[in-house]
């Protein structure tokens, strides 16, 4: 079995990478967690969101767009569940003491299995992710001819290119998080957080 021409895989990855790279709300959820809570917990996180990339991908690969738009609903539901989310992260953050960076606790759910399902209904739920994957890989790969060694291939690029971007955005927003240690500038941080994930879950909720 042959893998993707490494052109057309460099193009795919591109696309992904400029995709990921303009501001959303997979990307606003974890710069806002990081500005209030730092890195610690976080990969369970940023690895939720990653996967459920990974799943639109196996969506579209699969010829599934159909069923996408057949069980509607569906999505629907799943949309709202990432709304629902990012809305309680938005109170968990409004209502969260101002600590110092090196003595905050770790809060049950932020880390784990918990921040893991969080991280995959926001990815689940972001309409942008939905489109590129079942609208524009097509105009990049064959789907037709794609097979088990092509989609490990696509599935890896993903990963990736995901990793990479995700990870410049958490970097970003951590050295902004440390020049914020004073417990006045940390009880702003989270509640310009609180405000960030409301407006990314209204958005969620309302895109079409």
């Amino acid at each position: 079995m042959h893998g993707i021409d490494i052109t057309a895989l460099a193009i795919f990855a591109s696309a992904l990478a400029i995709a990921a790279a303009v501001p959303g709300p997979a990307v606003a959820a974890i710069v806002a967690r990081v500005l209030a809570r730092g890195t610690r917990g976080l990969a369970p996180f940023l690895l939720g969101i990653i996967i459920s990339d990974v799943l639109w991908l196996t969506v579209a690969v699969s010829g599934l767009a159909v069923l996408a738009q057949t069980f509607q609903g569906v999505f629907i539901v799943i949309k709202y569940l990432g709304a629902a989310y990012l809305l309680w992260l938005a109170w968990h953050f409004w209502t969260a003491p101002a600590t110092s960076i090196a003595s905050a606790p770790l809060e049950v759910g932020e880390g784990g299995p918990a921040a893991f399902l969080g991280g995959l209904m926001v990815g689940l739920s972001n309409p942008k992710a939905m489109m590129f994957y079942l609208a524009l890989l097509p105009g990049f790969i064959p789907l037709d001819a794609v097979t088990p060694v092509t989609f490990a291939e696509l599935a890896a690029v993903t990963f990736a290119v995901l990793a990479v971007i995700f990870s410049a955005y958490v970097l970003a927003a951590a050295r902004a998080r440390r020049l914020f240690s004073s417990p006045r500038a940390l009880a702003f941080i989270n509640r310009a957080t609180g405000t960030v994930m409301v407006g990314t879950a209204v958005a969620v909720a309302t895109r079409s």
